[in-house]
């Protein structure tokens, strides 16, 4: 659930009932100058006094927020924002500030915004969005009744300023998110691929979204040997490909959204070790973000018509597992020499985006945590993106600057090729080397996409510890903001 928003044009007032208080002020601002002694807002006093105490001068709380209780008994946070800093910057300010009062616990937080209109406008934005989706409670399995999770945010007072849309944009940016952390964040035994598509169908009917599954009896008919070579290692023959349809009357553009969706990836008959098995459940996380886009388009009501095509199974060992120099042929008929079962993120992929390019989408963007050498190459902080389109990578590294969800571009040089050359088959799966993998893999998904426009993100910023930007969890929901913003993009320059 999404926290319920009050909005009120005019600022806080000293009389107003409050508990948690979240002070928000431009460091631009003319009024404020060098120091606070020029303009006034709520808890100016304590907070001068606290400062001083701290020998901090005002400015120093851009980067470092500050709180204190006020002689009311409230709490109190104040922070500047520097509105010429990156976006990526701005959040990750506000979400400091934020956790000082959202460590307590609250049901209720009030915000009060300062600055002249246009700074108020969009510090509220900043702040609107930072506290929805910090706000929200993932999944949680623990018991111990003394020591509870800290409760989940039901109400926001918003101080200082009023959107009359009331951030439409912003809240499904949120629940969006909040969806593709959720998901994610799920154990692999509350989220097997049947019990996936479950909730999918069940969201889809409630958004009205058209709903398919493509089962595996359907997928062996059709030919699509990449995914299955991959599901027939598990014993539940409930992998499968969703096919879920938005339609908007009048609209003539369609974007195609891929999701890898490995609910958990063993590594196959190339086991992975205990160190790097851990926390494979977070391997659909491509399809989570695919799905929480979606659902954020949707809510958002954007005018533009979207096919969401997750690959949805799981990497198991067994008798009928697939495994090293098999020969599979792939729904668009190519053949593919099996390299390290562990790849198998781009055999799923490769079968869904031939599927989704049937569907002649103007765009396609695919999401996977598709490889380890992106995470060596960008650490957990950025993802990376490739594309077949020069303009759709100069799109989508601005998308990225502009919804502060970063990545940065990676080549796709076609001699880079030739370790995916094989003597038996059309193409190599990957190399044996590791050596510019996530090149190899973004090549490798190439061959499915025909002519379609496309970008590809492989997400090594699906976790970083600590949080990332405006989410304080661990879990980011990277690229549901970026795909948003990124669609948007796309629409104006139709």
């Amino acid at each position: 659930m999404i926290a319920k928003l009050i909005q009120k044009n005019s600022p806080l007032n000293q009389s107003d009932k409050i508990n948690q208080l979240l002070v928000i002020l431009p460091k631009q601002d003319k009024l404020l100058g060098k120091n606070l002694n020029q303009c006034s807002f709520y808890g100016k006093d304590t907070l001068e006094a606290l400062l001083l105490r701290r020998k901090m001068k005002s400015v120093e709380i851009c980067g470092d927020p500050v709180s204190a209780n006020l002689e009311n008994g409230s709490l109190c946070a104040w922070v500047m924002v520097d509105l010429k800093e990156p976006v990526f910057e701005q959040q990750a300010c506000i979400r400091k500030a934020l956790k000082l009062l959202l460590d307590e616990g609250p049901k209720v937080l009030q915000i009060s915004i300062y600055g002249n209109a246009k700074e108020k406008r969009k510090l509220a934005e900043l702040a609107v969005f930072v506290t929805w989706v910090n706000g929200a409670m993932l999944p949680s399995r623990k018991t111990n009744k003394k020591k509870p999770f800290r409760n989940e945010l039901a109400k926001i007072i918003l101080h200082g300023y009023k959107d009359a849309s009331g951030f439409t944009l912003l809240r499904s940016k949120a629940e969006g998110n909040i969806l593709s952390r959720e998901l994610t964040v799920l154990p692999p035994n509350e989220l097997t691929p049947d019990l996936y598509c479950s909730r999918i169908k069940k969201l889809a009917k409630s958004e009205g979204w058209k709903y398919e599954k493509y089962d595996l009896k359907k997928l062996r008919k059709m030919g699509a040997g990449a995914f299955v070579a991959v599901a027939q290692g598990s014993d539940s023959e409930d992998a499968g490909i969703v096919h879920l349809q938005r339609r908007v009357k009048g609209s003539d553009k369609t974007v195609a959204l891929v999701g890898k969706g490995i609910c958990f990836d063993t590594g196959g008959h190339n086991l992975k070790p205990a160190r790097y098995m851990y926390g494979m459940h977070e391997d659909m996380n491509g399809s989570a973000v695919a799905l929480g886009l979606f659902l954020a388009a949707s809510r958002a009501n954007l005018d533009v018509n979207i096919d969401c095509w997750l690959a949805i199974a799981q990497n198991h060992i067994g008798p009928r597992a697939y495994k090293q120099n098999d020969v599979v042929t792939a729904l668009n008929g190519d053949t593919i020499e099996i390299i390290n079962t562990d790849a198998e993120g781009r055999m799923v992929l490769a079968d869904t985006l031939s599927l989704a390019t049937k569907k002649n989408p103007d765009v396609m963007i695919d999401f996977a945590t598709l490889t380890g050498t992106m995470w060596v190459a960008l650490g957990s902080r950025y993802s990376g993106v490739f594309s077949n389109s020069d303009n759709l990578t100069k799109q989508a590294v601005d998308s990225g600057k502009l919804c502060g969800e970063r990545v940065s571009a990676f080549p796709m040089d076609l001699d880079y090729k030739i370790a995916l050359k094989s003597t038996i088959a059309d193409i190599k799966q990957c190399s044996m080397e590791p050596e510019a993998d996530h090149i190899l893999a973004a090549l490798f998904l190439s061959r499915f996409v025909g002519k379609t426009p496309w970008v590809h993100m492989d997400l090594s910023a699906s976790r970083n510890t600590g949080g990332l930007g405006a989410v304080g969890s661990d879990v980011t929901g990277f690229g549901v903001g970026w795909g948003l913003q990124m669609i948007q993009t796309i629409l104006k320059n139709r």
